[in-house]
């Protein structure tokens, strides 16, 4: 199969969806991969480096043009007209948020796997889990940032000192992302509540960090409560696939203190704030009713080289069977089916389809 890796272009986005490991891997497997020129720069990995691995340097279009292309952000509007019938997508595709780039892939008939949805029999994600840590693990980073008084926020420092209490930090989501959010903010001395509405996942944190945080259940006046008192807020809900809920409401960042802080890491889902809207990593913030909301999209964005190595660890075998086999990658693994989310103009994530209204079939139906 020709394979091809564009250069990412969303703002500020420096990973790059193969490393020369991995391009090496596809080409001993007799795949050919055309590597846009630039593509690794901001992960610190060079043409040259790239071109040794046994990859095809090119332009854009060149690179859009293989049979399958892998990326890792979704295509930009820029990017839609490379989009065609006889393509195969392999990326992060988060389509729930995204209205007009579902409507390019249906119109285009491009062939859509999104890494979000892939997902073993476990329910777990496996091609969203390593973005997932390091978004985690950097939410009480750019929060802690956040509060800083040059940035807007109340001029506190996330775990205090000596004679000077602490900042209290809500983690919505005891999932992956707010596990490693909860790890970094205990690290750093902060005073940690995580809501879930799993018990058995409340039961396994409680464990894991014993008394150095507090569980408590995810209901409307525990939430309410405790966003009132919070300094960080930090969203990590995720509906695979779907639209992520509004559970901090307009109301509630209403009764929040001036210079507060949220950062939602589920912004690339629609966002668990009602007033969270997705941003850059160059304007990350903007304040309402006082409370500064940090809505970066991709963030792991910001630390590529960890976070390129980290994402071709666990998407690469998938990507070797896509090429591999095809479609019939698909048929004989119903976790990488689950990621299929457009097939020749039809939608076959019923959870995009509920989020934005579009008639959707199962993924079974469209390969059947």
């Amino acid at each position: 199969m020709i394979i091809g890796i564009p250069k990412e272009i969303k703002t500020l986005e420096n990973r790059v969806s193969m490393t020369p490991g991995a391009v090496e891997t596809l080409v001993r497997h007799g795949h050919t991969v055309l590597v846009q020129s630039g593509a690794g720069i901001g992960s610190g990995l060079s043409d040259a480096e790239y071109a040794a691995a046994g990859a095809k340097m090119v332009g854009a279009a060149e690179a859009w043009s293989a049979e399958m292309v892998i990326k890792v952000k979704e295509p930009m509007a820029a990017e839609y007209r490379f989009l065609r019938s006889d393509l195969l997508l392999f990326t992060y595709l988060h389509l729930a948020a995204d209205e007009a780039q579902t409507k390019a892939l249906l119109a285009s008939g491009t062939t859509g796997v999104a890494y979000e949805t892939v997902q073993l029999p476990d329910r777990s994600l496996p091609l969203l889990l390593p973005m997932s840590e390091v978004a985690g693990r950097m939410a009480p980073q750019v929060g802690a940032h956040a509060l800083e008084k040059s940035q807007g926020g109340r001029g506190m420092l996330l775990g205090g000192v000596p004679g000077v209490a602490p900042a209290n930090v809500a983690i919505i989501g005891g999932g992956v992302v707010g596990t490693n959010a909860a790890k970094i903010a205990v690290g750093l001395g902060a005073r940690v509540t995580v809501f879930d509405v799993n018990h058995a996942r409340m039961q396994y944190l409680d464990d894991i960090f014993s008394s150095r945080i507090v569980t408590m259940t995810s209901s409307d006046p525990n939430l309410r409560a405790a966003v009132r008192e919070a300094d960080l807020v930090i969203g990590a809900v995720l509906v695979p696939g779907a639209k992520a809920p509004h559970l901090v409401t307009r109301e509630m960042i209403g009764t929040m203190r001036e210079g507060a802080v949220i950062v939602d890491v589920a912004v690339d889902q629609g966002g668990c704030v009602e007033t969270i809207h997705a941003t850059t990593h160059d304007n990350p913030t903007y304040v309402v009713d006082g409370v500064v909301h940090y809505g970066v999209a991709n963030m792991p964005g910001a630390v590529p080289r960890t976070s390129t190595f980290a994402l071709v660890n666990q998407t690469l075998p998938y990507a070797l069977r896509l090429a591999d086999k095809g479609l019939d990658a698909l048929r004989a693994d119903n976790a990488l089916a689950l990621g299929l989310n457009t097939c020749q103009g039809q939608l076959t994530c019923p959870a995009v389809g509920e989020a934005l209204s579009i008639p959707a079939i199962t993924p079974a139906q469209a390969l059947a």
